[in-house]
């Protein structure tokens, strides 16, 4: 036999024999105690002399007494307030065998050994609940042992060497603190008892002076339950430690636990996290440990010679060892962290199995290295990587992040791209080596570009959408012919769908916004002239998929002036507007993250129209018109808070349009004018350069090319003084569609 086994023997030898013992050495102690013999219900109080107490099968109440020690067979022993004290000899506190027991707010000392014991007498176990107490040995706090139960509310247990030992019994504890000056609580699981060893620990602190929180220790299994807040300290960093052969499962719920896990060799640890935390490493000297991760638990350590890691439903494993190896990694939906610094690490896996799950990994591009992940084995499931998005730039050779041995296990990249800087990139399989690699060739414009792009890009359609609202006016003014002053005001909404197959650009534009205006006819001249000054803000919103969003609030001031020649139905109608732009981007990432930027800019723009109104018969007519529009709008460069740096030349957009409206003037029996009309035009945009550079790279938003415009609406002069207006359009183009253009308005004539 070696030297191991033998010293094992003995020490668990010794503690069968400590137990059976025991009553006889409490017996010799309390030679001199006030016998309570059976049947008998005794109750004392605070009046009673101080005294020693032997319960057989009989009942001991006691109401703020003092005592000097309680020993109870098979008997009921209630505590209310009060103390049980001694501080000489080997005499226990309270020792209760086969017996039940309430406590409450008592205080309970012994000088020389344990201040409880909660024990069996053949074979029977006792019940014990202590409400609101102080417990407190020179050996151990408190002693359970066989069959029994004990529940501690709100107690407070202390032991020069172990807080609690636990011979098998069932402890329960809601609240309270559990102190050892060696080991906070120490459990056996006897091969002479059937009795499972259990541990409940609810909202309570566990503390080891000089060694573990909690120590299991001999052959056998002990079930531990650590639930709702409760903390484990060990003095040695070690809150949980298995030796000589001790097993346990270990359940962790609703708790954020930090400390070491020691398996010592022949042992064996089932470790389960529920809704739980958990920093520290597991160390698997010669033994057996499986770990499970469920419903958004957290384990931040190192994990030695794990045999299973079992990581499931959004927990995650966060690596802290640069290397790190696992022969058994079963991924249900969980996560398993590359480490929190930016170094790099490297994971090797034996056999991967499960479902499937997502590594969070980093990546270098500019040194080609990063993150790395290895199965030397068999594997399975669909895997996802969540890489970290930067904007820095570039990605130009393949980046290698994973390999398998088999190829059976399929990975790919959360929302199928990751981002760094000016373009986002795709994972590419090598199905011959069964590797997977971050590929240069997959890329396509990221969404920080995208925003980018767009920002540059909306500022034209905005002015020109606050512009387009004036065209609707002209019937109006020639219900009076032009020749009253008057204040107006517009509301108007606009949707556009841009996108540009070259640059990679896609976005979805909402504008709405509103103008208010005043105008007069203009006596110098041949009194045909109409001028006015205009004043409103828009506001854009823009849709760039993916979580993405950006705004344009616009801010302008303007002029116009109208000519119209009764005769001849001509006339001409010219704006001015000037602007102050303000950009906002929010940029969702691959990796789930947000990047923002802003900036200001001012724009000018212009339009002219000339057209003709031609009446027909029974109240009839055609407006053919011409117009010409452009919009200049100011250079500007900003830079997303991750990093990546824009910069747009001047921008212009140069739009030429020709249409024809029809028409009918109804006239209303309250002498008023319903007018319906109906719209057709084709419009071109002929700037086809405008530069825009993301980290140097250069993009032209190019945007030019024809569109087709149809539209409805309706004029009416309500009086002579008050007209209103409503219209609807849309455009259909290569580059811009405008599914819905609305714009309803009045002006009231003085």
């Amino acid at each position: 036999m070696s030297t191991e086994k033998t010293f094992r023997l003995s020490r668990l030898s010794l503690a069968i024999k400590v137990l059976a013992v025991m009553p006889v050495a409490l017996a010799a102690t309390q030679a001199h105690a006030l016998n309570i013999y059976p049947g008998q219900d005794v109750v004392i109080d605070a009046d009673t002399l101080v005294d020693r107490y032997h319960v057989t099968e009989a009942t001991l109440t006691s109401n703020g007494a003092r005592m000097l020690g309680v020993k109870a067979y098979d008997s009921t022993f209630t505590m209310n307030g009060g103390t049980v004290k001694n501080a000489v000899g080997t005499e226990v506190g309270v020792a209760l065998y086969g017996s039940k027991a309430t406590l409450r707010d008592a205080s309970i000392y012994s000088g020389g050994a344990e201040g409880m014991i909660v024990g069996t007498n053949s074979d029977r176990g006792s019940a014990v609940e202590v409400f609101d107490s102080e417990v407190t040995g020179a050996t151990d706090g408190i002693v359970l042992s066989g069959s029994s139960t004990l529940a501690l509310h709100n107690t407070q247990v202390s032991g020069a060497i172990a807080g609690l030992r636990a011979y098998d019994g069932q402890l329960t504890t809601q609240g309270g603190r559990i102190y050892g000056g060696t080991n906070g609580i120490v459990a056996y699981r006897l091969p002479t008892v059937d009795n499972p060893s259990v541990l409940n620990l609810n909202q309570s602190e566990v503390v080891g002076g000089t060694g573990a929180a909690i120590l299991v220790d001999y052959p056998g299994g002990t079930e531990i339950n650590i639930n709702n807040g409760t903390t484990l300290v060990g003095g040695n960093g070690n809150m949980l430690e298995l030796a000589h052969g001790g097993a346990a499962d270990v359940n962790v719920y609703n708790s954020s636990l930090s400390g070491n896990i020691q398996v010592g060799k022949d042992s064996a640890l089932d470790l389960n996290l529920d809704f739980a935390s958990m920093n520290g490493d597991i160390i698997n000297n010669g033994g057996s440990a499986n770990v499970g991760l469920n419903n958004g638990s957290v384990l931040t350590g190192r994990l030695d010679n794990v045999d299973k890691l079992s990581v499931n439903s959004d927990a995650t494993w966060v690596m802290v060892d640069g290397q790190q190896a696992l022969n058994e990694l079963s991924m249900n939906g969980g996560n398993v962290k590359f480490g929190e610094s930016g170094a790099f690490y490297k994971l090797d896996v034996a056999n991967l199995s499960g479902t499937g799950g997502t590594f969070i990994m980093k990546a270098d591009f500019g040194s080609l290295t990063g993150d790395f992940l290895n199965v030397t084995g068999t594997s399975a499931g669909n895997h996802q990587l969540l890489l970290a998005a930067t904007g820095a730039d570039p990605l130009n050779e393949r980046l290698h992040m994973v390999h398998t041995a088999d190829g059976v296990a399929n990975f790919s990249l959360v929302g199928g791209r990751v981002d760094r800087g000016t373009y986002s990139y795709d994972l590419a399989a090598d199905n011959q080596n069964h590797d997977w690699y971050l590929d240069p060739d997959s890329k396509v414009i990221s969404p920080s570009t995208n925003s980018v792009l767009a920002l540059f890009n909306a500022a034209p359609s905005v002015l020109l959408g606050e512009m387009t609202n004036l065209r609707t006016r002209m019937g109006e003014l020639r219900f009076n012919g032009g020749q009253t002053a008057g204040l107006w005001t517009r509301a108007y909404g606009n949707k556009y769908e841009v996108s540009n197959n070259k640059t990679g650009l896609d976005y979805n534009q909402s504008q709405r916004g509103f103008t208010l205006g005043a105008d007069a006819p203009l006596e110098a001249g041949d009194g045909q002239w109409l001028i006015g000054a205009m004043a409103g803000h828009s506001q854009s919103d823009l849709d760039l998929n993916l979580g993405s969003k950006a705004t344009i609030n616009s801010y302008y001031v303007g002029g116009y002036a109208t000519w119209l020649d009764s005769e001849s139905g001509f006339y001409f109608d010219g704006v001015l507007k000037f602007n102050r732009l303000h950009n906002e981007s929010s940029v969702a990432m691959s990796d789930g993250k947000k990047s923002k930027g802003n900036y200001t800019q001012n724009a000018t723009g212009a339009s002219a129209e000339f057209g003709r109104h031609i009446t027909l018969d029974d109240g009839y007519f055609v407006e053919p018109y011409g117009q010409l529009a452009a919009v200049i709008t100011q250079a500007q460069s900003y830079t997303l808070d991750n990093g990546l740096q824009a910069k747009g030349d001047r921008s212009s957009s140069v739009i030429g349009e020709l249409g024809v409206t029809a028409g009918n003037n109804i006239q209303l029996d309250n002498g008023g004018v319903l007018q319906p009309y109906l719209k057709a035009a084709v419009a071109h945009e002929f700037d086809q350069s405008n530069k825009v550079f993301v980290n140097d790279n250069s993009f032209n938003n190019d945007l030019s090319g024809s569109r087709l415009k149809l539209g409805a609406g309706v004029a009416m002069s309500v009086s002579q003084a008050l007209s209103v207006h409503a219209d609807v359009e849309r455009s259909v183009g290569k580059n811009i569609k405008q599914p819905l253009g609305v714009n309803v308005g009045l002006r009231y004539a003085f």
